[in-house]
């Protein structure tokens, strides 16, 4: 489900690779949907699938990367300008998914399709492939350390973990020193002020040291 607390929700992400296959008018399209990091990681899952289908006369492609979604490339593969890469895209743009690329690989059949045929076919080969996607909701979490003397290890431990559940967070295994415990935190941002409330609350002697943010996914299937 959606972490409809957030006031800034972040682009969904893929959950896994799909591929979808179709033929229109004897010509065979098969479409491959992957999540990726980056650029490079894009260009490989391309590379593979002209790789897995090197007798095919096009592998047309699309890709949205970045949270801001602000990266995007097409590449039509010598069919029609405009008729393959930037119908893809439009169909990713509209799906609200970021790091990921479409690879829609065709085996011409001899047919004809026109550049309305073509828009079509490669459009709706994308659809197709969205729509057995496992999607991923998205957030912002702060990564945390708590670390406290030996005397309260056992309670701080406690108030983490039974906090952490309630609060969708999640806590590391923790690390005893000379100095007494420290555990690792992993905090959805909306929820950092209240892990500083319970610790106060608490009246636990603590320090609560904030490492930096990270994006991670939620698990599980979205809402559409």
């Amino acid at each position: 489900m959606s972490d409809r607390s957030n006031p800034d929700p972040l682009p969904r992400a893929l959950a896994a690779p799909v591929r979808t296959e179709s033929v229109v008018r004897k010509s065979r399209f098969i479409a491959d949907l992957a999540p990726v990091e980056d650029a490079e990681g894009g260009d490989t899952v391309i590379a593979a699938a002209r790789r897995e289908f090197h007798d095919a006369r096009h592998h047309c492609t699309a890709m949205v990367l970045g949270l801001d979604r602000s990266e995007q490339r097409t590449n039509d593969d010598g069919e029609p300008a405009g008729t393959a890469g930037a119908p893809m895209l439009a169909v990713l743009r509209a799906s609200g998914l970021t790091d990921v690329v479409a690879v829609v690989t065709r085996y011409f059949g001899g047919t004809l399709l026109g550049a309305g045929g073509l828009v079509r076919a490669y459009s709706e080969s994308v659809s197709s492939a969205l729509e057995q996607a496992h999607l991923l909701d998205r957030r912002r979490v702060a990564l945390l350390t708590a670390a406290t003397g030996h005397a309260d290890a056992g309670r701080l431990e406690h108030l983490l973990r039974t906090w952490s559940g309630s609060a969708g967070a999640s806590i590391g295994t923790g690390r005893y020193t000379a100095a007494g415990a420290e555990f690792d935190l992993t905090v959805p941002t909306t929820q950092v002020e209240a892990l500083h409330a319970a610790l106060a609350a608490s009246g636990i002697t603590h320090r609560l040291q904030h490492l930096g943010e990270d994006v991670e996914a939620i698990t599980g299937q979205v809402d559409r």
